[in-house]
């Protein structure tokens, strides 16, 4: 297996958008409405709102490949463009998402291993994240990579509140 990792340009936006809308949708549709579902996906993953995304300062879109195959993608924050303010000392993971036929091959483990080096380089001292309160499998993930939850945030599915731990992981990078 060969794993490679690229940040993402403008020219990606339309495989961004078809990976987004594929990952959530393989994630979440077994435990909300579809009514719900839709009314997030028609909002959440416009090409409008991705390039803008895309295009804001201290925020990197990244592809993950594995054999050349494009497998899933990650999203980083620092600085203001956090969707929480969490002080300039963090970077904020706000999307991990691997493809269903990709999952279960280090591939997450992979992406977060990246964030913490671009964390690093950054100088950052904390990472953090949301995870969905019922995304067991997630939770036991992030919790088995050193992530602790540090308090929670609403998240809305449509008109859903739903309820995210925030999972923060203090790095050790001026020992």
């Amino acid at each position: 297996m060969t794993i490679k990792i690229k940040a993402c340009s403008q020219d990606d936006l339309q495989v961004l958008q078809e990976i987004s809308i594929e990952t959530f949708t393989d994630a979440f549709k077994d435990q909300n409405t579809p009514e719900n579902m839709e009314a997030y996906l028609s909002s959440a993953y416009t090409l409008d709102k991705l390039q803008k995304e895309m295009t804001r300062d201290h925020s990197t879109f990244f592809f993950v490949y594995d054999n050349d195959q494009l497998a899933g993608y990650m999203k980083v924050n620092t600085d203001d463009a956090q969707s929480e303010e969490d002080g300039e000392d963090t970077l904020e993971i706000e999307r991990i998402y691997i493809r269903s036929g990709f999952q279960r091959k280090g591939l997450g483990k992979y992406l977060v291993d990246q964030a913490i080096e671009i964390a690093k380089d950054k100088k950052k001292r904390k990472i953090w994240l949301g995870v969905w309160e019922h995304n067991e499998q997630a939770l036991l993930f992030y919790r088995k990579n050193g992530f602790v939850q540090t308090g929670s945030h609403s998240f809305f599915m449509g008109e859903d509140e739903q309820t995210d731990y925030i999972m923060t992981k203090t790095l050790k990078i001026y020992s």
